[in-house]
């Protein structure tokens, strides 16, 4: 006990310095901590995503890639194919589709398919500004986006009604009851869609036949998304069969879109771990080279300590607690400031990421920082000693 006042008593003395010692640990510990927080995060929103979608699938024009070559030096590759493709072979995509489910799932009954949303995407100028015009089919498309939301007026009914996202609502200072001109077509403004995070709120959505005709590109859809009814649909499975027996076109499930962007989180996540790494193991420097300074002021005082009768276990403990100390201010500290920072580098990583404050980590916090500080102290403990 007398020991540990000791400790108190010196580390009350020397606060300053045992302040800025504690801080090269918070800093390392802090990077821990943000990345862990922001790596939680971005997983969250994946497995959301995959919640969300479920077994949809996506269908878009056929590309190829063109290697191109200068001699022997490789340029990269071009993407060759067409932007839309012709909307009647959803017919053919919903029948092969439907097939699948009833094969994998060894069932008899037809309809398995909810629903099939095309949409033709038109980048066009309204109102000076650049926007995206996504004709859709506006029942087909609720059934697939059911999370959508209307925050003013109400869904679109007829062919001359538009909806927006909330965000291009505001950037144009266009809202409910006010009329757009599509080229020559207007249209009218009868309701804004609920923040959804996404695309979603920078386009303008209007239905798929008036924008069709008014681009002329009647027969034509630059996408389908396709929602299947059974939650164990071979997703996978049934992109493979769209892919090999209706030319122009490439399915890919929306599940795979989402794991490679977890695949993406993941080595981001390793990226910024090593980073937190090399920051930890700066801190633990300047732990060591702060308690060698402090060996040296305070030569007199342990060689009073051991004429007095201290041993030598004795003084290497007064050190070691000296760290625990900085470990426990550097891990409270690392926390919070952690804590904040996942908030601020969060956003930067992943587009709308919710980042949650979580005390899960305030226990592996501390925990690192007093292992850090300790085993800092170690050879400058063993040198007051001798």
């Amino acid at each position: 006990m007398k020991l540990l006042q000791v400790v108190f008593k010196d580390a009350a003395r020397r606060k300053r310095r045992v302040l800025y010692t504690a801080l090269g640990v918070a800093i390392g510990v802090a990077a821990f901590v943000a990345v862990l927080t922001v790596a939680q995060a971005g997983e969250d929103k994946v497995y959301a995503e995959l919640d969300k979608y479920g077994p949809n699938l996506m269908v878009t024009p056929a590309v190829s890639d063109l290697d191109l070559q200068l001699g022997d030096l490789r340029l990269g590759t071009l993407a060759i194919g067409d932007n839309y493709f012709a909307e009647d072979k959803l017919l053919e995509i919903r029948r092969i589709a439907d097939g699948a489910i009833r094969e994998a799932l060894n069932i008899q009954d037809e309809g398995n398919i909810a629903a099939i949303a095309p949409k033709l995407y038109i980048d066009t100028e309204v109102q000076g500004a650049s926007v995206m015009v996504v004709g859709f089919d506006p029942e087909q498309e609720r059934l697939i986006k059911t999370w959508w939301t209307v925050s003013e007026g109400r869904y679109t009914e007829g062919p001359d009604e538009a909806v927006l996202g909330t965000t291009i609502s505001k950037s144009l200072d266009v809202g409910v009851g006010d009329t757009i001109l599509l080229g020559e077509q207007g249209v009218t403004v009868v309701g804004v869609l609920g923040e959804t995070g996404s695309n979603d709120d920078y386009h303008m959505f209007v239905p798929l036949e008036t924008v069709q005709r008014t681009f002329a590109k009647e027969g034509l859809v630059s996408a389908a998304d396709i929602r299947a009814l059974c939650s164990a649909c071979p997703a996978e499975d049934i992109a493979g069969m769209i892919n090999e027996d209706v030319p122009g076109v490439r399915a890919v499930a929306v599940r795979q879109i989402a794991e490679t962007e977890m695949n993406l989180v993941t080595k981001v996540n390793r990226f910024m771990l090593t980073l937190a790494s090399i920051t930890l193991v700066v801190g633990a420097f300047g732990v060591v080279n702060t308690m060698i300074s402090s060996v040296h002021e305070r030569i007199r005082d342990i060689g009073i300590m051991k004429a007095v009768g201290a041993s030598r276990r004795q003084i290497v403990r007064m050190f070691v607690y000296e760290a625990i100390g900085v470990g426990v201010v550097g891990g409270i500290l690392g926390y919070l400031a952690g804590t904040l920072l996942s908030y601020v580098i969060g956003p930067l990583i992943f587009d709308d990421l919710a980042v949650a404050y979580d005390l899960q980590y305030l226990l592996p916090a501390l925990g690192l920082a007093i292992l850090v500080a300790a085993a800092a102290s170690v050879y400058p403990a063993f040198r007051a000693s001798q």
